[in-house]
């Protein structure tokens, strides 16, 4: 009987360097990392809209919006990429990563629904920053907002009817859920 092989755990520095250099993004969690999947044309059309909306609302303000080809820092030895984020702090535009974003939209898959609303939700809830983590639903019109209040609770809101307008609070956005799925085709 052989011995269990041993995972290998390594360094955010050899991380982040391999981030450099890899073709494929990866994910880091506590020096294990992860080969990220493609996504579906929905996914990215969800994510686009939002991204749209918010690179014309803040156009002319020091907050940047970013899509998913920039990663975030959610603690020491933790890297995500969110699908979209903004970030107002100042970042040298060529570096790899935001530290203090203040939104951050996931748009879930079924792959990494699990991980959106846990494991995601927890670590970004602990970042200083970020005043609201967004979840889309790609599968049907549903969309949660986790807000940040000012004593340091969150409360979550839900969205899911086609009247409902979604209220960004950190960017202060609102837009109207139709809005955001509105190239997407359901399936009956």
């Amino acid at each position: 009987m052989g011995l269990p092989k041993l995972k290998t755990k390594i360094s955010v520095e050899d991380y982040l360097e391999g981030e450099k250099i890899s073709p494929v993004k990866h994910e880091f969690i506590e020096g294990e990392v992860y080969a990220m999947a493609g996504t579906t044309i929905r996914h990215n059309i969800i994510a686009g809209e939002i991204y749209a909306r918010l690179l014309v609302k803040l156009a002319d303000s020091k907050c940047q919006p970013f899509m998913s080809d920039v990663k975030v820092r959610a603690s020491a030895k933790t890297f995500y990429y969110p699908d979209v984020m903004v970030s107002c702090e100042e970042i040298n535009q060529n570096s790899l990563l935001c530290e203090k974003p203040i939104l951050i939209v996931e748009v879930v898959s079924p792959s990494t629904e699990h991980i959106d609303r846990r494991e995601k939700l927890l670590f970004y809830q602990q970042m200083p920053s970020v005043q609201e983590y967004v979840i889309v639903d790609q599968k049907k019109m549903n969309i949660e907002v986790h807000q940040r209040q000012n004593d340091g609770r969150w409360i979550t809101y839900f969205f899911d009817e086609a009247d409902d307008e979604i209220e960004f609070q950190s960017v202060g956005l609102t837009l109207p859920i139709t809005d955001i799925y509105r190239r997407v085709r359901f399936n009956k």
